[in-house]
């Protein structure tokens, strides 16, 4: 390709690959300190076994899981990415009621009559769980899905007010899908996770894509965690028999053995998340919602350009690629951008990018 215009042009059409490209990539969303190098090592010498044999299947897999996340093996089911779970529930033919903005995921995977969407009030993004749950209630919901942290809000709903929902939706026919792909760069992440009140709730499952935290986003690992036996086993029936490849199960297996490193790189993650949200404050006339997540979502400055114009300038400009809103369910959302944490040097290297694309302001 020629020019960065025309790069540009491919990259905003592509949903991945961008490793091939030479750019920096502020827009996908994960943990750029793990997997640990030995990882990689183990998988180059296993290469042959891994593409010569079959993976094991679900009952094994919901065993590697439940191992690493110290829960029981009847309460999940493992997916293709949270991706493939997501396509299974929103094809159960249930009313599914979802806070906009929001991962579209949920709403793009469901027939569109199914799907009922739920304004966050700008400019705080807050979920009101009361009128939440009367929405879900008036449109005698199946599923209500609540992703928190939120994507792109980067907002975490405080696990308090989703029990007050749990406990609202309990007498409704009602599953609330509470994702948690992000919850581990939240702060008191153990604390804010719903996964120990399982026994409590049946009408509670939660998502997660291990692609974010554990920096795996090429082999595809996602899980349903849930206390409610029969939801469980209707998810099942939706996967084919080898939906996860071996290479993912061999992460699996693998991945208790580095637990520290883990959490180490989450707290990596999240002070350098701290100090990039510090950086971007600067910018003048630029709001910076606090994060929870390893994503800032900003609001551009009145005097500044569209998100959609800010976005390719800094692409064809600086070589950096962000995500802009454009699109998202929500006022304005030409005005706000998303964007992921990378290094500190990348970090800062953004924020020069941005101020240097915003401009000053004009007297």
């Amino acid at each position: 390709m020629s020019s960065a215009q025309e790069r540009y042009d491919f990259i905003s059409s592509q949903h991945g690959g961008y490793w091939r490209h030479d750019f920096i990539d502020h827009n996908y969303l994960y943990n750029l300190y793990f997997p640990p190098e030995e990882f990689f090592t183990h998988l180059t010498r296993q290469i042959h076994q891994l593409v010569l044999n079959y993976p094991i299947a679900q009952k094994d897999l919901a065993g590697l899981v439940g191992d690493l996340i110290c829960q029981p093996p009847e309460r999940l089911v493992v997916g293709n990415g949270a991706a493939e779970l997501i396509k299974i529930i929103a094809g159960m033919n249930r009313k599914l009621i979802v806070p906009v903005p929001s991962f579209n995921e949920y709403a793009n995977a469901a027939l569109p009559e199914n799907v009922v969407e739920f304004a966050l009030e700008s400019p705080s993004f807050q979920l009101d769980v009361d009128r939440f749950a009367a929405a879900a209630i008036h449109c005698k919901a199946g599923l209500a899905v609540v992703v928190s942290p939120n994507n792109p809000t980067s907002l975490l709903v405080p696990k308090v007010e989703l029990i007050r929902l749990l406990k609202k939706l309990a007498d409704l026919d009602c599953m609330l899908i509470v994702d948690e792909s992000f919850n581990d760069f939240a702060k008191n992440s153990d604390q804010e996770t719903l996964a120990t009140e399982l026994d409590n709730y049946p009408n509670l499952a939660i998502f997660k894509s291990m692609s974010k935290a554990y920096g795996i986003c090429g082999i595809r690992i996602g899980y349903m965690l849930t206390a409610n036996h029969d939801f469980a086993a209707k998810v099942r029936q939706g996967l084919h028999i080898w939906n996860i490849n071996g290479f993912a199960e061999e992460f699996l297996r693998l991945a208790p053995q580095y637990h520290q490193e883990f959490i180490d790189s989450c707290n990596k993650v999240k002070a350098d998340r701290d100090l990039f949200y510090k950086q971007l404050q600067v910018i003048q006339g630029m709001t910076v919602y606090q994060p929870d997540a390893n994503y800032i979502f900003c609001r551009l400055p009145d005097h500044a350009a569209s998100g959609p114009e800010v976005t390719e300038k800094l692409f064809v400009k600086h070589n950096i690629y962000i995500k802009h809103c454009q699109g998202k369910t929500m006022p304005e959302s030409d005005r706000y951008l998303r964007i992921a944490s990378r290094t500190q040097a990348e970090n800062r290297r953004l924020v020069e990018a941005l101020r240097d694309v915003i401009g000053p302001e004009s007297k």
